[in-house]
C-alpha cells in the first residue's frame, strides 16, 4: 500500500497527539500515526489489525499472532509508542525486518511482553510464524558502536547512565525514580533507538532496558512492524518514528546582541574562567590547559601540557570544571581543575608569577564526585571556597593558609546520602545574611558563626526530576526573580534531558516553601519563546541586559554522554541561550523568562563563565565545549537603547 495522509501525519501534528501520553517522544518525529485507516501498512501472520480514533489495535487469531508491517524501510530509526496489552497478550516491535531467501523475514525484535522484556534476533517464515529467536548480547550506555565479541569473555558492551548507590538508613529524598516496570493491563510507553549496531529501549520514561548488539546477520535494513500475539488485544497509540540516519544542520546563527570570538577550534575543556594572570591590568581567560591573554585573546600559553580530546567518544578528564582565585594567598590568581573521573579530584595549578613555564600542580581535594561545582565565599571570611559533592556529602573545601598546596580543609554541609553528581547553588535563601547551599534535593541552612552544629539544617525540596535514571541540574541560580524581596531558585531539572524551571519562594509565618513554575519542558509542551532543547549541562546567571535583575544563561552540552543515543536528542543543535528575567504581575508567580538564542553551533560544557571582561558595561560570556572555546562579547548600550 502507498502512504496516505489520512493515516500518517508529519511532526506538525505532534503537539496535539502527544498530550495523550503525557511527555510523548523525546525526538522530533518524521511521522506520527493519526488515522482511521491502516494505509501505509500491510499485515502478516495470524492477527487482525484495525485503526480506531488514532489507535492501532491488533487481535491475535492464534497464540503465535501476527504483524502489522510498515511499507517503508529504514536502517537507523527512532520509534515511540504507548501500548496496552489486554489479558495475556504479547507484543513488541520489530525493526530492520528484511526479507529472507525463503520468503520470510528476519530482524531485531524488542519484546515488550510481561516476563520477557529483551531484544532478540528473530526469523519468520513466509506466513509470519516465528522460526528462530536468539537473545542479543547486552549493549548500550555511553557508546555508539559496540565492539566485537571479546574472546576473553568480557562483560556488557558499554554502561548505562549514572545511577545512585543504596542510600544510608533514614535518608528519604524528595525526588523519586520513574517506575520503569511494565504495567500489566495499563498504558505503557516505549522509546526505541536502533543506530549503527546497538538497539536500546526506554520503558515508561525510565533507564535503558532490553538493549543489545545488532550484528549484520540479524538484519541490516527493513521496515518497522508491530506485533500482536498470545490472547487478547494489544493497543498502540501515539505511534511515531523518524529516520535516525537523516541529520539536519541549520544555518549558523549568532544573536545581534553579541559578537562571537572563537579562541580555540578544539576540544580541551568543559570549563573556563577569567582573571588577570600576568598582572598587566587586563583580564585573561583560562580554558583547560590554555591561558588566552587579553585584550586581543589571540595569544595563549599552556599551564599544563595540552592534548586534545576526541569529541565523539572521549571526555576531557583533566577539566570538567575550572575556577580561579588566589588560593595560595600570594596575590596571584591560581587555577583549580575539578574532575570526577579519569583524573579524579581537585587539582591546584599555582601561578608561577610571570615565569615562562607551565604551572606546578597539586592534588588538594582527592575525593570529588560532582560534575558541577561553584567557587564562592561561603563562610564570609572574604576568601573563596569550593562548593561540591563527594562521598555522598554536600561539602565545601578551603585551603589551609599554612599549607595551601596541601590537602584542603573539608567541611560536610549535609549528612551522608544527599550528594549527587548534578546541581549545586549558593545564595541566602532565608534572608539571614549567610550563604545557604542548594542541590537537587533541597537546601541547607547555614548555622550562625561559632555554632557547634556539625551539619547544616536540611530543608527538603524537589529542585529536580528524574529522566532515564539521571536527575538534577547544573549551576543553580539563587536570586529574587519576581521582586518580592525573597530569594527564588532557577534551575535545570535534568541536565541530561528536558526541563528548566524557577521555584518561587513562599512564606507562611516562619515556614519557607517553594512553588514550581516551568520555563521549558519537553516537546509536548508549549515552552517560553518556542525554545526546547536537552542536555542543559552548562548554566550560570548574570545581568545580561543591564536592567539590574539577573538573567539565566544555559547551553546544550552536545554529545553530553558521547556520540550515542543514551540521552534524549543528542544530535539536536548545540544551542546557547539567555533567558531574560521579566517581572510581570500577570505571569504565574509574578515573573516570566524570555529566551534569546545567542548561538546555535557551540552550546556549553559543564559550566559557563559570565563577566564584563573588557569593562565596557556589557556582560560577556565564555564557553568551553566539544566545538572549542568561545567568547560572546556583549555589545554595550544595545539593551539600554531598546528600552528608551
Amino acid at each position: 500500500m502507498k502512504n496516505k495522509r489520512i493515516a500518517l501525519v508529519t511532526a506538525s501534528a505532534l503537539a496535539a497527539i502527544a498530550t495523550l501520553s503525557g511527555s510523548g517522544p523525546s525526538f522530533h518525529p518524521d511521522v506520527t500515526f493519526s488515522g482511521s485507516a491502516l494505509s501505509g501498512f500491510h499485515s502478516l501472520g495470524d492477527a487482525s489489525w484495525r485503526a480506531q480514533n488514532g489507535e492501532i489495535i491488533g487481535t491475535p487469531k492464534q497464540p503465535g499472532g501476527g504483524w502489522l508491517v510498515l511499507d517503508r524501510s529504514y536502517q537507523d530509526v527512532a520509534f515511540y509508542a504507548s501500548f496496552k496489552c489486554a489479558a495475556a497478550c504479547k507484543t513488541g516491535i520489530l525493526l530492520r525486518a528484511e526479507k529472507t531467501p525463503a520468503g520470510g523475514m528476519k530482524g531485531v525484535f524488542v519484546s515488550l511482553s510481561e516476563g520477557e522484556i529483551a531484544s532478540y534476533a528473530i526469523t519468520l517464515d513466509a506466513q509470519g510464524h516465528e522460526t528462530k529467536r536468539e537473545k542479543l548480547r547486552p549493549a548500550g550506555g555511553q557508546m555508539r558502536i559496540a565492539p566485537a565479541v571479546d574472546p576473553n569473555g568480557a562483560g556488557r558492551a558499554g554502561r548505562g547512565g549514572a545511577g545512585r548507590a543504596g542510600l544510608p538508613a533514614g535518608v528519604i529524598l524528595p525526588v523519586t525514580r520513574p517506575d520503569a516496570s511494565l504495567k500489566a493491563g495499563d498504558w505503557n510507553t516505549v522509546e526505541i533507538f536502533l543506530d549503527a549496531n546497538i538497539v536500546r529501549s526506554f520503558l515508561n520514561q525510565g533507564g535503558e532496558t532490553a538493549g543489545g548488539v545488532v550484528d549484520d546477520a540479524a538484519g541490516k535494513y527493513g521496515p518497522i512492524a508491530l506485533y500482536a500475539g498470545g490472547t487478547g488485544d494489544v493497543q498502540f497509540k501515539d505511534v511515531s518514528w523518524r529516520d535516525a540516519g537523516l541529520m539536519t544542520r541549520g544555518s549558523e546563527e549568532t544573536s545581534s546582541h553579541f559578537r562571537m570570538q572563537r579562541l580555540s577550534d578544539f576540544y580541551y575543556s568543559w570549563g573556563a574562567a577569567a582573571a588577570d594572570f600576568n598582572h598587566d591590568g587586563i583580564t585573561d581567560i583560562v580554558s583547560g590547559p590554555h591561558i588566552f591573554f587579553g585584550p586581543e585573546y589571540t595569544t595563549h600559553r599552556e599551564i599544563y601540557t595540552a592534548l586534545t580530546s576526541n569529541p565523539s567518544d572521549t571526555y576531557t578528564t583533566d577539566d570538567w570544571m575550572q575556577f580561579v582565585g588566589d588560593f595560595t594567598g600570594d596575590g596571584w590568581a591560581d587555577v583549580i581543575n575539578c574532575s570526577f573521573s579519569g583524573n579524579p579530584g581537585v587539582w591546584l595549578y599555582v601561578n608561577p608569577k610571570g615565569e615562562s613555564r607551565r604551572w606546578d600542580k597539586h592534588l588538594v581535594v582527592p575525593a570529588y564526585q560532582s560534575e558541577i561545582g561553584m567557587v564562592r565565599d561561603i563562610d564570609g571570611d572574604g576568601k573563596l571556597e569550593l562548593v561540591y559533592m563527594a562521598q555522598g556529602f554536600v561539602r565545601y573545601a578551603k585551603p589551609d593558609p599554612a599549607n595551601p598546596t596541601g590537602e584542603w580543609v573539608v567541611h560536610n554541609v549535609s549528612t551522608p546520602g544527599y550528594g549527587t553528581a548534578h546541581g549545586i547553588g549558593v545564595g541566602d535563601i532565608n534572608g539571614d545574611g549567610r550563604m545557604d547551599i542548594t542541590n537537587a534535593f533541597g537546601w541547607w541552612e547555614q548555622p550562625p558563626a561559632g555554632s557547634k552544629q556539625e551539619s547544616w539544617t536540611y530543608h527538603p525540596e524537589a529542585f529536580a526530576r528524574y529522566g532515564r535514571n539521571i536527575m538534577g541540574g547544573s549551576v543553580m541560580a539563587v536570586y529574587d526573580v519576581n521582586g518580592d524581596g525573597l530569594s527564588d531558585v532557577v534551575t535545570v531539572l535534568n541536565v541530561h534531558g528536558y526541563g528548566l524551571a524557577w521555584f518561587e519562594q513562599k512564606r507562611d509565618g516562619g515556614k519557607i516553601s517553594f512553588v514550581e513554575h516551568m520555563i521549558m519542558d519537553d516537546l509536548s509542551t508549549k515552552n517560553a519563546g518556542g525554545a526546547t532543547f536537552t542536555q542543559l549541562h552548562g548554566t550560570t546567571y548574570g545581568d545580561v541586559d543591564g536592567d539590574g535583575i539577573p538573567d539565566f544563561i544555559a547551553g546544550k552540552r552536545y554529545w553530553s554522554h558521547r556520540d550515542d543515543y543514551l540521552d534524549p536528542d543528542p544530535y539536536g543543535p548545540a544551542v546557547l541561550y539567555w533567558y531574560r528575567t521579566v517581572r510581570n504581575p500577570k505571569a504565574p508567580g509574578g515573573a516570566e523568562f524570555v529566551p534569546e538564542l545567542i548561538h546555535n553551533r557551540s552550546g556549553a560544557g559543564s559550566d559557563i563563565y559570565a563577566a564584563d571582561l573588557n569593562k565596557d558595561g556589557a556582560l560577556d560570556i565564555v564557553t568551553a565545549t566539544r566545538y572549542g572555546t568561545f567568547i560572546f562579547w556583549g555589545k554595550p548600550g544595545v539593551f539600554k537603547a531598546a528600552r528608551r
